[in-house]
């Protein structure tokens, strides 16, 4: 499993990932759509963490500088 995403690609992810659980927190958000967006954030950090997302596989896409 190769690293295809940048630095800035996982500082979005996680700012968007804990705005939706401050969200979630403050009950601005709730039922169904705070069930998805909570998966959705669970989703972003992990593929944060972990520096690779099986959708840029698909779509071709590769935000991280190679080293050479």
């Amino acid at each position: 499993m190769n690293k295809n995403m940048g630095t800035s690609d996982k500082g979005i992810r996680i700012v968007i990932a804990i705005a939706i659980a401050l969200l979630y927190y403050f009950d601005m958000i709730s039922g169904t759509l705070a069930y998805i967006l909570m998966a959705v954030a669970i989703i972003f950090l992990v593929t944060s963490f972990i520096n690779f997302c099986p959708l840029y596989t698909l779509l071709g896409i590769n935000t991280c500088k190679l080293k050479k």
